[in-house]
């Protein structure tokens, strides 16, 4: 009789074990990376995980999926047609909310980013970087300024949102503010929103608290992204990819931050994770934003 009995209790204990490990591996459901304070919607940027699309791309999207995103934002389709990673993307149940198309695109072929972003169905296009020599300038401000107005007005028409993604070095002193504010004044909110990337705001050493209360609804998009402790930030708009964190590790105040951006009217936010372990932070970063309070 014992012996029967510790026989069945071992069977069940194997039994829980095995289920255990099965539910430990499959795909999360529903709400990945929302909890009691923090609503999201939240989503990945894909250039996270460069690498690995770099030799995989099904898979990948795969890995995205099993993370627990519903929706994504691009930088690239991976020697792939926007069509055909489209088609990649929709069986894997992910949505492309929004991606990011190079500089000289926007300047001299607005058309053609139309083209690949109804293709991908996009409905934000944007910008993350300003080809410039040296530190950027008032000149290559005002340039940037008057392309992104043409371009944001161009894909407007299209039924197509641009927006610019902060980057670091457009904080540099103009008078008595930056050349950030200056490109804020000058670009015209009907065609041109903003992205605040968290690291790039506070790498210069600016409180993206302050920044999302003085421009408010401006602000669209964010990358929730974190930076390592006892990092100090220039205005170069560079940093080692190595100095992204997983979130909560590092030092931004995130519940202030969020907060700030809910207030905000902030419509989506994407994790975006340039640092060589990626893979692993990711999820470490979607439990902070789950059990984050304020």
């Amino acid at each position: 009789m014992k012996s029967s009995t510790a026989s069945a209790v071992s069977f069940l204990g194997s039994l829980f074990l095995a289920a255990s490990a099965v539910s430990a591996a499959e795909p999360r459901s529903g709400n990945a990376g929302v909890g009691p304070s923090f609503k999201g919607p939240i989503g990945l940027q894909l250039y996270s995980l460069r690498a690995d699309f770099a030799t995989e791309v099904p898979g990948t999207l795969k890995k995205v999926k099993d993370y627990g995103f519903k929706i994504v934002e691009l930088a690239g389709t991976y020697n792939s047609t926007p069509e055909k990673f489209k088609q990649m993307l929709d069986a894997h149940g992910l949505k492309p909310v929004s991606g990011h198309f190079p500089y000289d695109r926007y300047r001299d072929d607005a058309e053609g980013v139309a083209r690949d972003a109804k293709a991908l169905g996009l409905e934000y296009v944007g910008c993350a970087w300003i080809p410039h020599e040296g530190d950027f300038d008032e000149k290559q401000c005002r340039d940037a300024i008057g392309v992104f107005n043409r371009a944001g007005e161009a894909l407007a028409k299209h039924g197509l949102k641009f927006f610019y993604h902060t980057h670091g070095y457009e904080f540099r002193p103009h008078g008595q503010s930056t050349l950030f504010d200056l490109m804020m004044a000058e670009t015209k909110p009907n065609f041109v929103r903003y992205q605040m990337d968290v690291f790039w705001v506070v790498h210069p050493g600016h409180d993206p608290v302050k920044l999302l209360q003085k421009y408010g609804a401006r602000w669209e998009l964010m990358h929730v992204k974190d930076m390592k402790k006892g990092l100090k930030g220039d205005l170069t708009g560079k940093s080692d990819v190595s100095n992204d964190v997983v979130l909560g590790t590092g030092q931004m105040n995130w519940p202030a931050i969020l907060s700030a951006a809910a207030k905000a009217g902030v419509k989506y936010y994407f994790i975006e994770d340039e640092s060589p372990t990626a893979a692993q932070q990711i999820p470490q970063s979607l439990r902070y934003l789950e059990r984050l309070k304020w």
